[in-house]
């Protein structure tokens, strides 16, 4: 019995060791950990079950029999953070540069299977050289079952993927179907086709930090939602993520204990409009005010800066909340901004986290790149999100509120719950200059009649009163108020229920 104990313990050693102190060392000269400690630091304490540490791949072709690592190159299993269940894989370089094979695939395969199953989230830890070349299309079916397992899962439990080393080709597209990607700066990359092909192709010379690093996804093209200075900083705003979500779409966030008062004044607030119309103020600084303790978790901080989206808690109860930005252009919508809002939309809608909407906007990006780039189809994405979310939805205007860009934010008419404005509000179809040099035209020359005609235009429609008098604002409110009337608000529609009619599924304009 004792020989039996012993082999098992040196054949787990082997496991653990990956790649071999050689690798080891150099994965850790690159400033990245191994795929082991990554998930000591995501997960809770000695919660982790680790799964199918000893299979390895089947492979005969290139001399690949004589090489067959336990574990195949990925650590799966399960664990907790901060007492929850989650599923996790972490791929490992040292072993094959993390190369994924036909059974490094059903591991993984089997982890998202088992998450479903349990509804659980599934957090991925990549960091591979993409498909195993010499396996060749069983490579290819592993990722297409990783594939079909991500979208099965979308909607039904959270999927988390941390790019922390390189992801390119086929292996793309797995992370950009889950819900949330983070990337380590200066240690990972992705991209559909490398450096090198594309200067074949295109004679473009680029490196694989310009073509697909952090900055890339986070700046440019808005695939990832974070970057993060290391590894260990990665993981643990991970953890700080995951706190914020339910583990399913049949569960409801988790409840933490708060220690700010609900009905919290703010009266710094009532100075955060500037007396000039046109002068910016920083969006953050009401999110903030209004949130338990001051937390906010954004997402995509460096991408379409112009509209704000993250998590905040409201007596302890997750909110997702959505805030054009008056520091970026305005506060306009645009492309960008609102396929960034559209997709957290959804987001929220399919787990059931409540929607808090801060709305400055002056209208839509104007401009040929706009249009000719598909405005009209993306900003209808952000209308279809909120008009199709039956979670809590409440609406706070806190300044403009012009054309389409008022209904597209959570308005009433999009089936906004409870809908607040500010005294300071003004919801019109335009800004009152523009409004005045189309209705009187024909006055242009005249600069005292059109100034006139703007004092007017102001005192008629510079105001929230006229939409409150038709029921499309609930309640003009004081901006100290905001966060007691928000969350009492919150508190009144926490067993709402809305039904749609049945489809299979909707054509959301994509």
């Amino acid at each position: 019995m004792t020989d039996i104990l012993e082999q098992l313990e040196a054949r787990r050693a082997e496991a653990r060791a990956g790649g071999g102190e050689r690798r080891v060392a150099s994965q850790h000269a690159k400033g990245k950990l191994t795929a082991r400690e990554r998930i000591e630091l995501l997960l809770d304490a000695d919660s982790f079950e680790e799964f199918d540490m000893f299979v390895t791949h089947r492979a005969t072709d290139f001399g690949m029999a004589a090489e067959k690592p336990a574990g195949d190159g990925v650590v799966t299993g399960w664990g907790t953070i901060n007492g929850r269940l989650v599923y996790v894989f972490s791929q490992d370089f040292t072993v094959m540069g993390g190369s994924v094979s036909e059974t490094h695939a059903a591991k993984i395969c089997k982890i998202q299977d088992m998450a479903m199953q349990n509804g659980a989230p599934v957090i991925g830890l990549n960091d591979s050289g993409g498909a195993r070349i010499q396996e060749g299309v069983m490579s290819l079916a592993g990722y297409g079952e990783v594939f079909q397992r991500n979208i099965d899962a979308s909607g039904v439990i959270p999927q988390i993927s941390v790019i922390m080393g390189p992801c390119a080709g086929g292996a793309v597209y797995s992370p950009a179907m889950t819900d949330f990607i983070f990337m380590v700066k200066d240690s990972s990359y992705m991209f559909v086709t490398g450096p090198d092909v594309v200067k074949t192709v295109t004679n473009e010379v680029v490196t694989a930090e310009e073509l697909g690093g952090a900055s890339a996804h986070t700046k440019k093209s808005g695939v990832a939602d974070g970057a993060f200075e290391n590894d260990v900083e990665a993981l643990a705003e991970v953890r700080r993520l995951v706190d914020f979500l339910p583990l399913s779409n049949r569960e409801t966030p988790p409840v933490r204990p708060f220690f700010d008062d609900p009905g919290r004044l703010e009266d710094s607030l009532d100075t955060l409009i500037p007396d000039n119309p046109n002068m910016p103020y920083d969006m953050k600084e009401l999110i903030e005010k209004i949130a338990d303790e001051g937390d906010f978790f954004e997402l995509q901080a460096d991408y379409a800066g112009n509209i704000l989206t993250g998590f905040i808690r409201l007596e302890g109860r997750t909110v997702g909340v959505v805030a054009n930005q008056p520091m970026v252009l305005a506060g306009c919508l645009d492309i960008d901004s609102s396929r960034k809002a559209a997709k957290f939309v959804r987001f929220c809608d399919a787990f059931e986290i409540p929607l808090l909407t801060l709305v400055d906007v002056p209208g839509f990006l104007p401009g040929v790149g706009q249009e000719y780039g598909g405005v009209i189809k993306h900003g209808a994405k952000l209308l279809f999100a909120y008009g199709e979310a039956t979670v809590p939805k409440i609406t706070v205007i806190t300044r403009k509120a012009y054309g389409g860009a008022y209904d597209v934010m959570s308005s009433k008419h999009l089936g906004g719950d409870i809908n607040y404005a500010w005294p300071t509000a003004e919801i019109a179809v335009m800004g009152a200059k523009g409004a005045v040099e189309i209705l009187y035209r024909s006055e242009a020359g005249e600069p005292d009649k059109i100034a006139a005609r703007t004092k007017d235009y102001e005192d008629r429609f510079a105001n929230p009163f006229v939409a409150a008098e038709k029921g499309f604002i609930d309640e003009v409110i004081m901006p100290h108020s905001t966060r007691k009337r928000v969350a009492r608000a919150f508190a009144s529609l926490r067993h709402k229920k809305a039904q749609r009619a049945w489809r299979k599924h909707d054509t959301i304009p994509l």
